[in-house]
C-alpha cells in the first residue's frame, strides 16, 4: 500500500513537471502558459499586449542609421543662374563677357553642378550679337557648340530703334534669341535669383 502511494505520488509530480515545462515552453514561444484545471492554453497578459507594439530590430534600427548619414554625407546640389549684361559696341567688353562666361561654366563642370548663363545685350551692346557687324561672332559660334550652359539674349526695343535709324533690317546670329526688353529681361532673372554681373 505504502509503495503504491510512492508510485502515484512519483506520477503526479511526474505530471506537474510536464506540464510546468510545457508552460514555460510555451510561454515563451507563443505568450501562452497551460492551465493544469482545463488543459488550454491560456494568452500570458503581458506577453499579449507586448505583441501590439512592433519593436525595431536591430536591422531596422542600422539600416535608418544607415539611411540618414547617407542623406547627410550627400548635399545637395543646386543649379546656380548668372546673368551677363554687355550694353556698350566695345570689342574688349564684349569679350570680357565670353571669358567671364567660360571661366564660370567650366568651375561649375569640373564642380560637377549645373549652371545657365545668359549674357544679355540692349544698346550699343546689341552689336555683340549682330549677325553684321558683331566681332565676336565666330567665337559665339564656338561657344554655342562647346558651352550650352551659356545663352545669349537680344534686346527687341533696341533691334527696332536699330533698324529705324539704320533704314534696313538689323539681323541677329542665329545662336541669340530676341527678348521684347533686354533691361526688363535682366529685371526679371534678378527677380527669380539670379546673379548679376556688368562686365
Amino acid at each position: 500500500m505504502i509503495r503504491l502511494q510512492h508510485i502515484a505520488k512519483a506520477a503526479a509530480m511526474a505530471a506537474i513537471t510536464v506540464l510546468v515545462s510545457a508552460s514555460f515552453a510555451a510561454a515563451e514561444q507563443g505568450g501562452k502558459y497551460w492551465t493544469p484545471a482545463d488543459g488550454q492554453p491560456v494568452p500570458h497578459k503581458a506577453s499579449h499586449e507586448r505583441q501590439h507594439v512592433a519593436k525595431p530590430t536591430t536591422a531596422t534600427w542600422k539600416h535608418s542609421a544607415f539611411a540618414r548619414m547617407e542623406a547627410s554625407a550627400t548635399p545637395k546640389k543646386r543649379e546656380h543662374h548668372l546673368i551677363l549684361q554687355v550694353n556698350t559696341n566695345d570689342p574688349a567688353a564684349m569679350n570680357l563677357a565670353l571669358n567671364n562666361a567660360t571661366n564660370v561654366a567650366q568651375y561649375y563642370k569640373d564642380a560637377g553642378e549645373k549652371v545657365k548663363i545668359e549674357v544679355v545685350t540692349f544698346g550699343p551692346g546689341l552689336h555683340m550679337l549682330r549677325g553684321d557687324t558683331s566681332p565676336v561672332k565666330a567665337r559665339i559660334e564656338e561657344m554655342a557648340l562647346s558651352t550650352p550652359e551659356v545663352s545669349f539674349k537680344a534686346c527687341g526695343n533696341t533691334q527696332e530703334k536699330m533698324k529705324k535709324a539704320e533704314d534696313k533690317d538689323i539681323p541677329i546670329v542665329r545662336q541669340a534669341e530676341i527678348v521684347k526688353s533686354g533691361v526688363v529681361r535682366v529685371m526679371e532673372l534678378q527677380e527669380l535669383g539670379w546673379t548679376y554681373v556688368k562686365p
